[in-house]
Parts: structure tokens; C-alpha cells; sequence
């Protein structure tokens, strides 16, 4: 069931979201060569306890962190370890959010540490344009699908994969909420987006095959082939305004 957010809902989850989005940027600033992404991962913690919220990543599903930090061919849900080591030239992936007054906010982005490769760089710089292709759909009116094909568009005529296995999602007083939110599909199908509804669009673009496997792990998503994915995601109201994009510094 998607569930329309009244403008007070929406005031409760602005707080939410400025905590998760401040903690993504906090995060993003201390990937660097030489860091574990254990040390990266309470960095995020201290700082979303210290607003007074509660790190929403942490024991959900079970999952044992703050945040799920992800490096090259990583796609999604890596666990933070001592032991990982962040090397120059990777691209790492953060996705992190915080619950406040009982809303959650969640977001992602990829950073490089230190000097990334051409390539490496044009896939970031792919996905995050990406992401705002696809809130430009994101309008009263419109439907899930052309989110999702505005995305697809976009990283396939660049050469990109596109990931089918996990998609974006509804947020609001539950950090996993309907509607799903593909990164492809069709104009014009899927659920009409309305006023009030709160999203999670989060593009997952891989350099090669858009196909995935997870690890052993039970957490952690690759790439079939091995090659590197990028990652970027904000949460956004939809107002007959416009998109309004609720994760941002």
C-alpha cells in the first residue's frame, strides 16, 4: 500500500533526511586511501547518534552496520570491516540513512579516494545524472515507469548496465515502503506517482553486464564479470511543485 504523507509528515521527514544526507556527506569525506570502512562506517554512526537519531541500516533484516559500504565491482550492501582497506583509485559506495520522530531517510553516493581512472569517473558522473533524470520524472501525473525508463535511457545509451535485481523504494515511517521503484522500464506504466508520495530513486549502474551475484557473505552484491558499479541515491517528495528532493545538504 503507498502511503501519501501530509505536509506535517513531510516536515517530520525533512529532519530525517537532512541527518541522513550530513552523514552521507561526513562519511564521503573520509574515503581516502588508507581507511578501513569500518572507521568510515562509525564515522557515520557517531555523527547520525549525535543529531539524537538512530542509524536505520543497523539491524535491519539484520544487517550489522551503520552503513552499507561497497568498493569497484561492489554493488550494493558491502559490510563495513576492519580488515577493508580503501586503496587509491577506488570508487566507494556509501548508502546509509537515519529515523528520527519515527521517519527515516536514505541515501547513497559514490566517492573516489583519491584519483579514480577516466573510466571509473565517467560511470559515477553517469549515475548521478542519472539519478536526476529520473526525479525529473518524478511528477504528479507520471507513472513508476518513467522513472525508471528515464534511467535506463540514459546509462544504456552510454554503454552501461542497467541492475534488474534491486530496485528503489517507497520511504516514510518504514525505511522500505511500496511503491517499488525500478531504475528501467516502460514510459507510461506502472502506479501514477501523486502529490505526497515519498521516494527512494536510486540508480545501481554497472560498467559492463547489468547482471549481479551475492557473495557468500549473504550481504554483499558483485557484478557478474567483475567490473566496477557506481551507486547514487536521494529520497524525494513528489509536490505540485515539482520533485522536491529531501536528502540534501
Amino acid at each position: 500500500m503507498v502511503v501519501l504523507k501530509s505536509s506535517r509528515e513531510l516536515e517530520l521527514m525533512k529532519d530525517a533526511c537532512k541527518i541522513s544526507a550530513e552523514a552521507l556527506m561526513v562519511a564521503g569525506e573520509a574515503v581516502k586511501p588508507g581507511v578501513s570502512t569500518w572507521e568510515i562506517d562509525k564515522i557515520a554512526y557517531d555523527y547520525i547518534k549525535k543529531q539524537g537519531a538512530e542509524p536505520n541500516f543497523l539491524g535491519l533484516y539484520d544487517f550489522p552496520a551503520t552503513a552499507c559500504i561497497s568498493i569497484n565491482n561492489e554493488v550494493i550492501h558491502g559490510i563495513p570491516s576492519k580488515k577493508r582497506i580503501v586503496q587509491e583509485g577506488d570508487i566507494v559506495s556509501i548508502d546509509l540513512g537515519a529515523k528520527i520522530n519515527g521517519y527515516n531517510g536514505d541515501n547513497a553516493a559514490t566517492f573516489a579516494a583519491g584519483t579514480c581512472s577516466p573510466e571509473a569517473q565517467r560511470l559515477m558522473d553517469t549515475t548521478r545524472e542519472a539519478l536526476f533524470k529520473g526525479i525529473e520524472q518524478a511528477v504528479p501525473g507520471n507513472r513508476i515507469g518513467d522513472i525508471g525508463h528515464a534511467v535506463q535511457a540514459y546509462c544504456e545509451e552510454r554503454g552501461y548496465g542497467v541492475v534488474r535485481d534491486f530496485v528503489g523504494h517507497g520511504v516514510g515511517k518504514e525505511l522500505h515502503e511500496d511503491p517499488s521503484v525500478p531504475n528501467f522500464g516502460h514510459e507510461g506504466r506502472g502506479i501514477r506517482l501523486l502529490p505526497g508520495m515519498t521516494l527512494a530513486i536510486e540508480p545501481m549502474i554497472n560498467q559492463g553486464t547489468f547482471k549481479v551475484k551475492q557473495l557468500s557473505d549473504g550481504w554483499t552484491v558483485v557484478t557478474a564479470d567483475g567490473k566496477l558499479s557506481a551507486h547514487f541515491e536521494n529520497t524525494i517528495a513528489i509536490t505540485n511543485n515539482g520533485p522536491v528532493i529531501l536528502t540534501k545538504v
